[in-house]
């Protein structure tokens, strides 16, 4: 009961109320943004090259920009960071607008606006998951991080809902619903109240302190195993890019089927976070996790083969709840072993293990239907997520070992690990 209280109560402080809202929009203004060009590249090329060329898009920029992102989060306004990024997703929302009014929307126009994207998200993303604790104390920082990943899943089912339903009224809807819904995110964060300033850095930039970040990943085995088993196993089953194909030409529904289908995966991510905010993961993590890990595979050959929406429907949410429970135990170990000056760094150096799996993981499904097919793809996909599983159990003892996550426990993890390998 006193947890939900203090869930309720969190709402009602103003700065984070407003960067949860802020959160929220704009993680539904993303995914409307997906549904709407991955139909609309779909529907103009049919080919699903094309499709995977949209996650490189993304992906380049991302990679290209981490480590500066990191270091422009450890020592400027992480507020500004997040405002300016929003206001330039609205403006590329607008200029896809404008070339559906002026009828010269093509391929090139898709694949410019989602690298302008890629490259706003790209410095979003981590920036405000370190901003999060400049706003609350660290006594209610974890019920801050369970309400606002609450609210990032609730957008996650929202938003590509709302896109296949608005995108029946034509794609020209979901473009104006989505750049309003960036630019009231913007101005939600500007006036954000921070508490504490970011803890800017006195030393030089030098080639040294743009890779700290990656340096303090590497040197924790049970963190850097975690966040690469989660990129290779989301890069390998991962089938987002696939769905403009299985609703037209498998299950052949119209954009309201792209839309509950993105959704479902989302749901059942809702779904998994709220039971483990009433009951977190305590004993066997690392077993949990394989065993999520054997769960996503499997569902993802479900949804491969099924040929009814609704069946497909249910494999997705098994997809996105047991890539949930992943997320959940990357993000802890992340938040409780990194030290407050390395949070824009350690958070840039995952936020591009996230898109890689996502962006670069839509490429590779892409390329692998192009080739094989879409049903092929996603069985392939599937096949190789229990590989890796299986292989990471291996090379990441302390993984399968791993008990607990809170920070002691973590920290002889690696200790062990340091160990063994010696």
């Amino acid at each position: 009961m006193s947890s939900s209280i203090n869930r309720h109560s969190l709402l009602k402080q103003t700065s984070f109320g407003k960067f949860w809202l802020a959160r929220v929009l704009s993680s539904a203004s993303f995914q409307m943004l997906s549904v709407a060009i991955g139909w609309q590249m779909y529907d103009i090329t049919q080919d699903a090259f094309s499709l995977g060329f949209v996650g490189l898009a993304q992906f380049i920029p991302m990679v290209l920009l981490t480590l500066f992102v990191g270091q422009a989060a450890d020592r400027f306004d992480r507020r500004r960071i997040v405002y300016i990024s929003l206001i330039i997703e609205g403006l590329a929302a607008v200029y896809l607008l404008w070339a559906n009014l002026g009828g010269w929307l093509g391929r090139g126009e898709i694949l410019l606006a989602a690298a302008v994207i890629g490259a706003c998200r790209a410095f979003e993303g981590p920036t405000s998951s370190a901003l999060l604790p400049q706003i609350v104390s660290k006594r209610i920082l974890p019920q801050a991080i369970s309400m606002n990943t609450t609210g990032i899943q609730t957008a996650l089912i929202l938003g590509p809902t709302v896109g296949g339903l608005l995108f029946a009224f034509g794609a020209v809807s979901v473009y104006i619903t989505a750049a309003i819904a960036l630019l009231v995110s913007a101005l939600l964060t500007y006036i954000i109240r921070v508490e504490r300033t970011s803890p800017a850095m006195a030393e030089p930039i030098t080639m040294r302190s743009l890779f700290l970040g990656l340096e303090f990943v590497f040197s924790r085995p049970v963190i850097l195993g975690t966040i690469s088993l989660d990129l290779f196993v989301v890069l390998l089953g991962g089938a987002t890019a696939l769905m403009p194909i299985f609703a037209q030409d498998i299950l052949q529904t119209g954009p309201w089927g792209l839309g509950l289908m993105r959704t479902a995966p989302a749901i059942g991510a809702l779904i998994v976070s709220i039971f483990l905010a009433y009951f977190p993961l305590q004993k066997a993590v690392g077993l949990k996790l394989f065993a999520a890990l054997a769960v996503f595979g499997l569902a993802t050959m479900v949804f491969a083969l099924s040929p009814n929406l609704t069946v497909s429907l249910i494999a997705l949410a098994f997809v996105g709840g047991s890539d949930c429970i992943s997320m959940v135990i990357r993000s802890s170990l992340v938040q409780l072993q990194t030290p407050d000056e390395l949070r824009g760094r350690v958070n840039a150096v995952n936020s591009l293990f996230i898109g890689t799996s996502s962006q670069l993981g839509e490429f590779e499904s892409g390329m692998l239907a192009g080739f094989t097919g879409a049903k092929a793809a996603a069985v392939i996909g599937g096949i190789g997520t229990l590989a890796v599983a299986g292989l990471w159990m291996y090379l990441f003892p302390s993984i399968k070992n791993l008990q607990s996550l809170d920070a002691e426990s973590g920290h002889q993890e690696s200790v062990k690990e340091h160990v063994l390998q010696k």
